[in-house]
Formats: structure tokens, sequence, C-alpha cells
């Protein structure tokens, strides 16, 4: 059960890692200086639950690793975060697309996991429910401005939801980890998450003037394997960067 519970955890921490750091990529690059600021306290955000989420995996590991050592000292192939959160930025609407699908996926799963069977499982999750409450709202209130703003817009929206639409299936994809721990109460089954989800982002397309995917999430999604270490090679970029102080001067510290 442990071994579960730690891949479990990493698929967490990475997810929120690795979505942190995309986010800081629009650091000075905005579109406004207000959207520039919102992007960059989701980026914090999502940083702080990844520490919270990759610290309690450490303890579960039972290898003295804490969040940073597993943060800076793994290769790709051991990441075991989603591919959407890994897919580059793209304009604008790519990034806000992108952003959409997982926060209300995110929301959803939080709010499960508030009832785990396993109470520092709850308390992660009750801790960053409130936030990623808001990472939702914020989401569908940009894509609604972009969907139903100029033609331009609408139809640069369209086309970036319908690009990472076929990467959203992975979310909700079930194995013997997923199982496991559902069988115990610690994490929902992730399938079960996908009609709320579908609903709830059927409404905000709605509202933005789009038209949702034609493309059917509860059957074998069209990319998947980021949870079991098979990335693109986008993943390996960001490594690159975000472990480059680590890897040049191990042990370094402020």
């Amino acid at each position: 059960m442990d071994q579960a519970l730690f891949q479990y955890l990493l698929r967490m921490g990475d997810s929120t890692l690795i979505l942190s750091h995309r986010l800081a990529e629009w650091t000075g690059r905005g579109p406004a200086i207000e959207e520039e600021l919102a992007v960059a306290n989701v980026a914090l955000d999502l940083l702080g639950q990844a520490r919270m989420w990759l610290t309690l995996a450490g303890q579960v590991e039972g290898e003295s690793r804490d969040e940073d050592q597993l943060a800076y000292l793994r290769d790709a192939h051991d990441y075991r975060n989603y591919l959407i959160v890994e897919r580059p930025n793209g304009h604008y609407g790519d990034t806000m697309a992108r952003q959409l699908l997982f926060d209300v996926w995110h929301f959803f799963v939080l709010r499960a996991l508030t009832e785990s069977a396993d109470s520092r499982v709850a308390d992660v999750a009750a801790k960053s429910l409130k936030e990623v409450a808001y990472h939702a709202r914020r989401s569908a209130d940009v894509v609604v401005r972009l969907g139903d703003g100029t033609q331009e817009s609408h139809q640069r929206m369209q086309q970036a939801m319908d690009d990472i639409w076929p990467y959203a299936g992975e979310l909700f994809v079930d194995d013997a980890v997923t199982l496991r721990l559902a069988e115990a109460g610690i994490v929902p089954e992730m399938a079960g998450l996908l009609p709320d989800w579908r609903a709830h982002v059927r409404d905000v397309l709605n509202e933005a003037t789009l038209t949702m995917p034609d493309m059917d999430l509860a059957n074998r999604p069209a990319h998947r394997g980021g949870i079991e270490g098979r990335h693109t090679e986008a993943l390996g970029y960001i490594l690159a960067e975000m472990q480059f102080l680590q890897r040049a001067y191990p042990g370094a510290q402020w």
C-alpha cells in the first residue's frame, strides 16, 4: 500500500510542480500586468502544493528524501506528472485552455481527497482546495472572455481547446495504483470524476460560445503515459532549466 500511495503522491506533486514551472514562464511576458500577476500567483500556489505533496511522498517512501531531492534529483522517467501539464505554453489562449481543463479536474480531485481515509492526504487536500477553487473560477473567466471576445480571439480559443483536449483523457485513467488506493478509501476512482468535470467544462464553454471537442475521453486516451514515466520531450527541457542549479552545485543551500 505504501508504494501505491508513494506513486500517487508523486502524481499530485509532480503535476503541480511542472505546471507551476510552466506558468512561471509567463513572468515578464504576460499579455497584461494584471494577467501576469494573476498567473504568477497561481504558479506560487501550485508550487506550495507541490511541496506539501512531495514532502508527504518522501515520508511515505521512507528513504530520507525531502521535497527538494524529489524535485531536483530525479530524471524525467522518474516523474509521474500528467502529460497535459508539460505541454508548451503556446499563446495565452493555449495556456488558459490547458489551465481550465486541469483546474476543473484538480478541484474535483481535491474535493474528493478531503474525505480520504488517510488523514495526511485529507489535510493536504483541504489546505489546497480553496486555492484551486479560485484557480478554476479564474481560468473559466479568462476562457469566457477570450472565447466570447473578438472573432480572432474566438477562433484562436477554439483551436486552443481542440488542441489540448486529447491530453485531458489521461486525467481520468485508473490503473493498479488508483484502483488499489480507491478500494482502501484513500483516493477516488479517477473515472468517477469525469461526469462532473465534463458538465462543468461544458457550462464554461457554452458561456464562452465555444464548442466542446467531439472526443470520448471515457475510452482509451489519445495521449497517456506520464503517470507511468513516459513523457514528451518537453519535460526534458523543463527539467534541464528547473534542475540546473542543484545539478551544477549538488547540495547547495542559500
